[in-house]
């Protein structure tokens, strides 16, 4: 492993000399970070990793081995992308022309990937271009993501479709025992509620020992004479 006054290269990584390498960072072996790319302070790249030309990386993200993401992905602060997880970038993808000529990079219009902070994107999952993964969300393993992803949410499946929220946490929430339509963080206490403008959800409080929590699941084999009385 090659240190350098700012960040950590080992042997065989091909960094572009334009590159920008947040101070604190690892790029791995046989990674690849081409023209342009910025990535922010203590990011890793894993090994045969592909880090686009362009792409921007905030702080803190992590994109595990052979991890694919192409320009123009735009990724927040703490985004994680799982191992061989790809993100596309063409609406259209031909080799050719119509007739047949090989496309050059005048002949098409990349789009790209969005992550929003703290986003996280499971192994081999597939986002395919031009979508946006809300604040949080979270991406189950060999997903394809073909439309966007509102923030704090769990979505698995080809396509993806929602499954369950998500808290900061990334453990699954549950109804608020209050009867409104909060969630709760069954890890931190934190609440969230419904957000109209993303079709998501929003943090709506830090945690606090004595707010109500999470409805327990009920048993369906349990008497209702014998379920114990509810705060």
């Amino acid at each position: 492993m090659t240190d350098t006054p700012a960040y950590r290269v080992a042997p065989g990584a091909d960094i572009a000399e334009d590159a920008q390498i947040g101070e604190g960072s690892s790029v791995w072996h046989l990674a690849q970070i081409r023209e342009g790319a910025a990535l922010g302070r203590d990011c890793v790249v894993g090994r045969g990793a592909y880090i686009g030309s362009g792409v921007r990386m905030g702080d803190g993200c992590k994109v595990q081995n052979h991890a694919l993401v192409y320009e123009p992905a735009d990724l927040a602060e703490g985004v994680f992308v799982g191992p061989a997880a790809v993100f596309t970038n063409d609406h259209f993808p031909r080799a050719v022309n119509p007739d047949l000529s090989p496309k050059s990079a005048s002949d098409w219009d990349p789009v790209g990937v969005t992550c929003e902070r703290g986003a996280s994107i499971g192994a081999r999952a597939v986002c395919v271009a031009p979508v946006r993964i809300g604040a949080w969300a979270m991406v189950a393993a060999g997903a394809t993501v073909v439309k966007d992803v509102p923030p704090y949410s769990l979505v698995a499946g080809v396509p993806a479709r929602r499954l369950a929220w998500v808290g900061r946490a990334g453990e699954p929430l549950q109804p608020a025992s209050d009867g409104t339509d909060a969630w709760v963080c069954p890890r931190t206490g934190e609440w969230y509620i419904p957000d109209e403008t993303t079709g998501g959800l929003q943090l709506a409080s830090t945690p606090v020992t004595d707010a109500p929590r999470a409805t327990p699941p009920e048993d369906p084999e349990t008497p209702a004479s014998e379920e114990e009385p509810r705060a």
